[in-house]
Order: structure tokens, then sequence, then C-alpha cells
């Protein structure tokens, strides 16, 4: 298999595809040379000498390694994700700002219910920091899921449970992948206070202590309005956006900052997230 221009593909490297020695690369427009078969004991009268002056035929050798396509290169070991290996566990540890959030890795789980616009303000704060930083949405990972996809819209389930502690695990991962190669990272999640072993204590298992909660939460007509704009399975009825809300009330009284947004734009909201979190390294809250 070929591009309609450039050089060929490069060779498989998965197990059993590899190039042996009965793997042969064919280069665009040329015939395939193949290998003479082995001589057998020669016929009584058959063998000839050499005329005086004539070398012997060479004796072939293996053939050249497979050339490989311009700009790739080989698929990384297989023991490694990303750059490093990842430790065990891969628990990430409370971070030092000495000079500030601005500079430092950072782990922070962006809590909020639907309409608390969490996910524009986690995706904003990650775009406009000074270090690298990735922007994981639990939400956008549960629609990896295309064919059974649980939507929220037709009630919570165990089916629904289920896909949700598996977005949870792969957000964790994602997480700790990008920590342990200096990247800092947002994840969003609606957690529920009156749930803490789902919840907050899922997030510290799956990432570590060094994780920093913050809640994100404006007034009930703040959050209504707001899901009235979206569409799609993110768009949730009223009587469900007040359950969440009344249900993320729980937080006050927890320790967590919280920050009420109800009156700020999305880079105020953002500034004052980077406040928040300078105070929580400074004085970590218990959770």
């Amino acid at each position: 298999m070929q591009h309609e221009a450039g050089a060929p593909l490069p060779p498989p490297h998965a197990p059993g595809h590899g190039a042996g020695p009965d793997w042969a690369f064919v280069a665009p427009h040329q015939p395939v040379a193949r290998p003479a078969a082995p001589a057998g004991p020669a016929a009584p009268g058959a063998h000839q000498p050499l005329a005086h002056g004539t070398q012997p035929p060479p004796v072939p050798g293996p053939p050249p390694p497979p050339p490989t396509a311009p700009g790739w290169h080989a698929p990384p070991s297989r023991d490694t994700t990303g750059h490093v290996q990842l430790p065990p566990g891969g628990p990430v540890p409370l971070p030092q700002a000495p000079e500030g959030t601005g500079v430092t890795t950072l782990a922070v789980l962006l809590i909020g219910p639907a309409g608390a616009g969490k996910t524009t303000v986690a995706r904003y704060w990650a775009q406009h920091r000074r270090v690298p930083t990735a922007h994981i949405s639990l939400d956008d990972v549960r629609e990896w899921v295309c064919a059974g996809f649980a939507d929220p819209q037709s009630g919570w389930n165990d089916h629904s449970e289920a896909q949700y502690r598996l977005a949870r695990r792969t957000c964790g991962f994602a997480a700790r992948n990008f920590l342990a190669n200096g990247i800092s990272c947002i994840l969003d999640d609606a957690v529920f206070p009156d749930r803490p072993v789902v919840g907050l204590g899922g997030w510290k298992r799956h990432v570590g202590p060094g994780l920093l909660p913050v809640v994100l939460l404006p007034g009930l007509d703040i959050v209504l309005e707001r899901n009235a704009e979206r569409s799609g399975n993110r768009r949730l009825s009223d009587e469900e956006v007040a359950g969440i809300h009344g249900r993320m009330a729980g937080w006050y009284g927890s320790g967590l900052p919280i920050i009420d947004n109800s009156q700020y734009d999305v880079p105020t909201t953002a500034r004052l997230l980077d406040d928040v979190l300078a105070r929580a390294i400074a004085s970590p809250p218990s959770w």
C-alpha cells in the first residue's frame, strides 16, 4: 500500500508482522527480486569448471532492512507512556508554588453543577497559563462512547454509573500522564458532597493527594439560564438542574474553596481561581 505521492508506508511492527526473513520490500515500479532456489547435488557429469579468469558468483547475503517513510519513527516501548514511565499508582504530591501558581505544575479539580460554567472556565484557565496546561473534561470523555452511550437525559442507572466510573478512571490516568511529563492539568466534574467515596475519594485515588479541588457555584437562576442555552444531551430539565444545584450546596461548610461566579465573566473567574489556588497551596484544605 502506498500514498499517491511520496514514499511508501513503513512496514508494520506489530507482533507477527515484523520484517522477517520472508518479508520483501517492494519499491514502486520495480520488479521483485526472487532468491534463487538452493542448488541440489550436481548430476553426474554436470559439473563444469570455470573458464580461466572467471570469478565465482557471490554468495547472496541477508536482504537489507526495508526503508522507512520520511518522518516516520518507531513506536515507543510498550512499558512507557508519553516521554517518561509512570510510577506505580502515580500519586500526585502537593505542589509547591514559591513563585506563584502561574508557573507551577498543578492538578486542579473544578467542581460545579450543570450550567455553572466550569468547563468554559477550566478551558480558559488552561489556555492562558504561562506553563503547559491540559484541560480534561469528564463529560467529553464520557461522550467518547458512541454506540451504547448512557444519555443522562434518560435517567441515572447502573449503565450510566459504569460509564461515569470508567470515564473518571480514564481522566485520572490522563492527568497522571500529563503531570508525569511536566504538564499541568485541570479537570472538571459535577462531584456531589453527599457521595464522598465515589466523589472526591475517587478522584484522590485516581490522581493523588496533590489534587486541588475548587467548587464553582453560582446562583440557581444563573445555572438555569445557562442550561437553557445548551443543546443535545448536555441540556437537562429544569428539575434536574435544580436538584443538582441543591445537592451542590452541601459544599458550604466542607472546607473546600467556593467561588460564586454569578456576577463574574470568564476571565475574572479564572483570575479568582488563581487566587484561590494560591491560598490552597499555602494552606491545603482537608478533604
